[in-house]
């Protein structure tokens, strides 16, 4: 269940025609008056939302090194899809990180969201995560190998620049230089 949206969210528009569904995306087309009078069909995408963890624990990042299948190994933050209709967006990040951690958090806050491509209805939501409580045995999906790699603020600064990191939030890096400043930075307000 969607609980935030951006200010300047595009959605998918009221009436659009479901043209298809695949696993994880969806085509939506419609038609729309273009400025000269003429009806064109237009097109957008829908996937599920998807959430991104900075959780810090003993003044570490945790950082994730992961492979799946088909694919060379990346670096990326603990997170995932939030498609379970019951959850929260909040709900999400907590499974994602313990799913791929094991880890549990006692205190988080929504950093940012933001939409990656104004032709997909698709919002990513950035929790910080602190407080840590325990730490269990992950349970990554069958379709992921993961090695938990808790990094400094400036080595996860120097990784979110690689080819090889996937969907860093880069303009939440971009504004601290500890994790002192991380730990202060404002919750996101839509």
């Amino acid at each position: 269940m969607r609980t935030v949206l951006p200010k300047h969210a595009v959605l998918v528009p009221p009436g659009a025609r479901l043209a298809f569904e695949g696993v994880i995306f969806s085509t939506y087309q419609w038609q729309q008056k273009a400025f000269d009078g003429t009806d064109q069909v237009f097109e957008m995408l829908k996937r599920p939302d998807t959430v991104q963890v900075l959780a810090v624990k003993d003044e570490a990042i945790v950082l994730l090194r992961e492979r799946q299948p088909g694919g060379a190994p990346y670096y990326s933050l603990p997170g995932g899809r939030h498609d379970r209709e019951h959850e929260t967006e909040l709900d999400a990040a907590r499974r994602e990180l313990r799913e791929e951690t094991g880890m549990a958090f006692s205190d988080w806050k929504l950093l940012d969201v933001t939409q990656p491509h104004a032709k997909i209805e698709h919002f990513v939501y950035v929790f910080l995560a602190t407080g840590f409580e325990s730490l269990t045995s992950p349970s990554p999906d069958g379709g992921e190998r993961i090695q938990v790699q808790p990094v400094g603020l400036d080595a996860l600064k120097a990784i979110a620049l690689r080819p090889d990191a996937r969907a860093m939030p880069t303009g939440i890096l971009h504004q601290i230089d500890t994790i002192e400043t991380l730990l202060q930075f404002p919750a996101y307000r839509p």
